[in-house]
């Protein structure tokens, strides 16, 4: 697993590996991230489909009680495949974008 930080936001990102594995590994690192807003690069898992991403879910609800950012990035799973409870961009770039703004709508209280 690789964590790239950059300043209060971390990039998770992990190669060859199931997508069962990391998930266990995440949540094992968890405890790692909980003060950070999380993006996770799902570009390694070229077969993802929106039921994959739903096991993302628990863990997505849990940061953003906290009230941190949690963005999926993938590609290959439109944000119209998942509920609205979790959020997934087809870049990190406009994952940055969805974390800058919900820190703005925090800071404003909505």
């Amino acid at each position: 697993m690789v964590f790239d930080k950059n300043g209060t936001t971390t990039v998770v990102s992990q190669e060859n590996i199931s997508l069962a594995k990391f998930l266990i590994n995440l949540n094992e690192a968890y405890s790692k991230l909980k003060n950070d807003h999380i993006i996770i690069n799902l570009f390694s898992f070229p077969k993802l489909i929106g039921s994959d991403v739903l096991e993302f879910l628990e863990l997505s609800n849990i940061h953003k009680k906290a009230r941190k950012s949690f963005v999926l990035v993938t590609d290959v799973v439109s944000y119209d495949e998942v509920p609205n409870e979790i959020c997934v961009v087809p870049t990190i770039q406009e994952a940055k974008d969805v974390i800058e703004m919900e820190e703005i709508e925090r800071d404003l209280e909505f």
